[in-house]
């Protein structure tokens, strides 16, 4: 079921108008005493009384869903006193931004690591209809979704990764919250919800192993730093060694080479500043 507009009039016109026909009945009844049956007299009455029921009064950002005898008529979205049709339940569904802030879950991550998490979900209602009859509570619905979404994606990413290739729930945060959304919006078309943002509140080790691993991590990024510091290092060997080659500064023998290669990678991979040692000597002393 999908969203229809209905009729709805200007309420200010219609309680003229009535207010003119009841007027025009008073005067015949007390000036122009003219002699109205008593059937006319009572169908007059309850034609106004079920006029009456047509009004209704609708806030900006906010609509009216007209049920009559629990078939769907149609929305109203017109601003201000409107009038439509009577002896109709009208249903106020608010169309204004809001906000909803999950509690803190623990989910296991890609590695099998306890983690919490935590989102913040920005939405707003854009069919009526489908938010009203396609689910029971589509505020509930809303946020039962949306801690199903946020488990479901938290366990496709590591919360962590040293890896190039490999996204992390830390490091990719816009790609987690952008599989996030996609993920929430497609579980919300039902309803009728527009998902407007995502975003995370909290992301964190479960405290049980944050300790742990946090001297994981600690690890972690001294073997990933020492991995590019020997790269690096192994690069700036093999330059040297071609720019001897190539501008013929001096011809070095296979051992030479060696000693050469072990002495720069202690130099520049070493902890501590190397102190230089002056060969007064030959090269093979």
């Amino acid at each position: 079921m999908n969203e229809r507009p209905t009729a709805a009039l200007s309420g200010w016109v219609m309680a003229a108008t009535w207010l003119v026909l009841a007027a025009g009945t008073a005067w015949l009844y007390l000036v122009a005493q003219v002699n109205v049956p008593v059937l006319a007299t009572v169908v007059w009455t309850v034609l106004l009384a079920v006029a009456l029921t047509g009004f209704a009064m609708v806030q900006p950002n906010q609509s009216r869903v007209v049920i009559l005898f629990g078939r769907y008529l149609g929305t109203v979205r017109r601003i201000g006193w409107i009038w439509t049709w009577p002896l109709t339940n009208k249903r106020t569904v608010s169309l204004r931004v809001q906000n909803f802030e999950s509690s803190v879950i623990k989910v296991n991550d890609a590695a099998g690591n306890p983690v919490e998490i935590a989102a913040v979900i920005v939405w707003r209602v854009v069919d009526t209809a489908r938010a009203v009859f396609n689910v029971e509570k589509y505020e509930e619905f809303v946020r039962l979704q949306t801690e199903t979404a946020v488990r479901h994606v938290a366990s496709l990413f590591p919360y962590d990764s040293y890896e190039t290739d490999q996204r992390s729930l830390r490091a990719n945060a816009d790609e987690v919250m952008k599989s996030l959304h996609d993920e929430l919006q497609g579980q919300l078309e039902t309803a009728g919800v527009e998902v407007v943002r995502t975003q995370l509140r909290r992301l964190a080790y479960a405290p049980e192993i944050a300790a742990d691993m946090l001297r994981r991590q600690q690890a972690e990024a001294v073997v990933a730093a020492r991995t590019r510091i020997v790269t690096g290092a192994v690069s700036m060997v093999e330059l040297a060694l071609n720019q001897l080659s190539e501008q013929q500064i001096v011809e070095l023998d296979e051992e030479r080479k060696a000693a050469m290669v072990s002495n720069l990678l202690v130099v520049l991979c070493g902890e501590q500043r190397a102190q230089p040692v002056v060969n007064t000597g030959t090269l093979y002393q």
